[in-house]
Formats: C-alpha cells, structure tokens, sequence
C-alpha cells in the first residue's frame, strides 16, 4: 500500500477507535449543497461525517477491532464518528433522510456492537438523554415517595376522623388542632 493511502487509513484507524459510535451511510444522489447541510446539522452534536473509500474504510475497521461487516460496504460509502451520543446523530439522519430522500443508514456500531438500520431508527426514535435521565430519576423517587404517603396516612386518617367527631359534636375544627 502506497504511503499517502497508509496514511488514510491509519487516520480513519484513529477516528474509528476514538469514537463511541460509528455511523455508516450512502451518500448516493447527494449534492454537494446537500452534503453540506448535514455537516452543519450534524456539527453542534459534535459529530464529523467523511466520504472514504469502502477498502479503505474496511482496514480501518479491522485495524479498529470492529466486527467484519464487508458485505454491507458497498456503493457509496460515507461514515460518521464523535465524541457524544449517538441519538442525536441518528435523530438528525433520520429527520435529514426524511427532508431530502438521500443518505440512508446502511449500518451502525456502538461500542463495537453492531447495530442494523431498523434499531438505528429506534435508536433516533428515543426522547433526548435528559428527558430518559428525569424519567429515570422519577422512576428512583416513585418507591420513596409511596413509602412517605403509606407512613403518613395513619396519623392523616386519624386527624380526619378526629376533625369529623369534632365537627359531629359541634365544636369548631381549629379547637381539636
């Protein structure tokens, strides 16, 4: 292999090993114009999308330790890497593929896992990180805030019926507090 193309693939090898996920689409019947909005949208989540050969893209990713997926690197070929999270990034391909009827997800890797386009979609489907957080933590504070209500509900009954034999007897509510 010739130096200048050693060099290609030991910087996608870099790219590759440093980002938590990996994102592989075509870019078949995409302007240039095009092209260029999804960088834009895809720049505030901190990811890059790069056209690179399918060979080479195919020794990065053995050099990297991903799972030997050669049969899904055809055509067209662009990948995508960051430094964040990956629902956003699939969120906005499938807002983008949707917009402009190009670049499809062929296949994705989180983790080293690999992941098909159908659980790509679920993935872009999910509520943002934030909104999963506050659920979860809503989910922790369910149990804690059962228990109080269930330990106060003794003393709550007995000060309603108390307050009602107060009230049946004539005597003002406040008088029993």
């Amino acid at each position: 292999m010739r130096p200048e193309k050693a060099s290609i693939v030991s910087d996608l090898s870099e790219k590759l090993k440093h980002s938590p996920f990996v994102l592989v689409t075509d870019y078949q019947r995409m302007k240039v114009g095009d092209f260029g909005e999804l960088r834009n949208r895809l720049a505030p989540t901190g990811a890059e999308v790069h056209v690179v050969k399918n060979n080479f893209l195919k020794r990065a990713m053995t050099d990297s330790g991903f799972p030997d997926v050669g049969d899904k690197l055809v055509g067209q070929t662009a990948v995508v890497t960051g430094k964040k999270d990956v629902a956003p990034v699939a969120r906005i391909f499938k807002t983008f593929a949707t917009e402009f009827k190009v670049a499809a997800l062929k296949i994705g890797f989180v983790n080293r896992a690999v992941l098909s386009a159908a659980e790509l979609e679920m993935l872009a489907d999910l509520p943002a990180r934030e909104v999963l957080q506050a659920q979860l933590l809503g989910l922790f504070l369910s149990p804690a805030t059962r228990l109080v209500r269930l330990l106060s509900e003794p003393g709550s009954a007995l000060a309603r019926v108390l307050n009602a034999k107060a009230q049946k007897e004539g005597k003002p509510a406040e008088a029993t507090a």
